[in-house]
């Protein structure tokens, strides 16, 4: 019967998934959108690290980890952003809810474990305003608006060739449409200016990972973790169209399609850089786990030709990562919380995106909770972040956010032996 209602469930929350803006960021104006966090939210709250598996968890963000799987799991998670955006002059709260992941796993061997599921990969989702004036001293507005993002289905692997020795594979599939506009009117001219863009992308990349997990004087393990994601070939289907509307009533007057083809820019190439994260960790079965991560990406070779910008670019990207758990008693029978698995963490991102002239950063403090639900190893994982990106020099904006994930993973065995009397 758990079945059926987590199949109907994940259907209808996928459909949610297609349907979502996943941020109203004004830095999704830049790059694909907002990369959004590939981990489930027992990692995303230890700092989003990646190396530790276990075997009732499905590790998203490293492959290698479902060969620790021993029952399978489903999990799905959801998240609810509140943002505070501040300029130099103004200050806005407003807030976005998201289903971030729908995923199964299940162990295919000994040892050996195979999962897939989907999440978003980006999102867009903005509304900006500039005002400036034009050399005859005219007032020019500028309204920019943007949406739409990129969907990931994906698939893994994980297996144990030599003991504590993990090897994993991950094939992704990213598919979605970046929708972007610009209008633009003119004091005392009667009509205005609209330009809208659409790019239908898709395209695969792949992960790879190697975990080292030895045993220390038979009670603590040494881990140890290696993840490479390859280099995203994306391929954009490009549409543009131009024209002019009246400023009385809004209605278009002209609309025409742009020929992309002359500048070649109907089909282009989208390339994210291959990234590289290395993690080292230290802990006690069932008791505690304290690891770091440091991850790096070439993000000076991005490349997106058709959504090009003249104010932003792009240098060499890292992120850091700092995080771990504690169980007071996992076995204990009496004393719920003594059961509860307490997390938090520590993240700082280079995003290697520069917008006039100003690095973007983003710094976030992570922690939360696992709780135990019955007996079957099913827990529901209760998170929160508070953090900062950007700032208000160069007119940019700085995002102050909270955020509340909630993960649900429930346990069960596909395969059971039947005894027959």
């Amino acid at each position: 019967m758990i079945k059926k209602i987590l199949i109907a469930f994940f259907c209808v929350a996928a459909h949610g998934l297609f349907a979502q803006n996943g941020t109203i960021s004004p830095y999704s104006y830049f790059g694909i959108g907002d990369q959004r966090d590939n981990g489930a939210v027992d990692t995303q709250m230890m700092g989003g690290l990646s190396m530790y598996g276990d075997s009732i968890h499905i590790n998203l963000g490293n492959p290698a980890a479902y060969s620790k799987l021993r029952l399978t799991a489903y999990t799905a998670g959801l998240s609810h952003k509140e943002y505070r955006l501040k300029t130099f002059t103004e200050e806005q709260n407003t807030s976005v809810t998201n289903l971030d992941y729908l995923s199964i796993g299940f162990p295919i061997a000994r040892n050996a474990g195979f999962g897939f599921g989907i999440m978003p990969y980006s999102s867009v989702g903005y509304t900006l305003n500039s005002i400036a004036q034009n050399s005859s001293g005219a007032e020019v507005t500028n309204f920019y608006e943007g949406s739409g993002g990129l969907n990931r289905l994906y698939a893994s692997i994980g297996f144990e060739p030599i003991k504590n020795v993990s090897l994993g594979a991950t094939i992704n599939y990213n598919f979605g449409t970046l929708e972007y506009q610009r209008i633009q009117s003119v004091e005392g001219v009667q009509f205005g200016t609209l330009d809208d863009r659409e790019s239908r992308i898709n395209g695969y990349d792949f992960k790879y990972a190697l975990n080292y997990t030895p045993t220390i004087k038979d009670k603590y393990t040494l881990y140890t973790s290696v993840l490479v994601n390859t280099q995203g070939n994306l391929v954009s289907k490009n549409t543009e169209t131009l024209g002019s509307f009246s400023i009385a009533n809004g209605n278009n007057v002209e609309v025409v399609d742009v020929n992309l083809d002359a500048s070649n820019l109907r089909n282009t190439e989208i390339k994210i850089p291959t990234r590289t994260t290395l993690g080292l960790g230290y802990g006690e079965d069932k008791k505690w786990f304290v690891g770091a991560e440091y991850s790096f990406q070439q993000m000076s070779k991005f490349e997106n030709a058709f959504l090009g910008l003249d104010n932003v670019t792009y240098n060499d990207a890292s992120s850091y990562a700092l995080g771990g758990y504690w169980v007071p008693e996992y076995r204990a029978l009496n004393g719920y919380f003594n059961r509860v698995t307490y997390r938090a963490g520590l993240r700082y991102d280079v995003t290697g995106m520069t917008v006039n002239n100003k690095e973007i950063n983003n710094f976030g403090i992570t922690f939360g909770l696992g709780l135990p639900l019955g007996a079957n190893f099913s827990n529901l994982n209760l998170g929160f972040e508070l953090g900062r990106r950007g700032t208000t020099d160069q007119n940019l904006v700085e995002e102050s956010y909270f955020k509340i994930n909630l993960g649900l993973s429930l346990n069960d065995r596909w395969f059971r032996k039947v005894k027959i009397n």
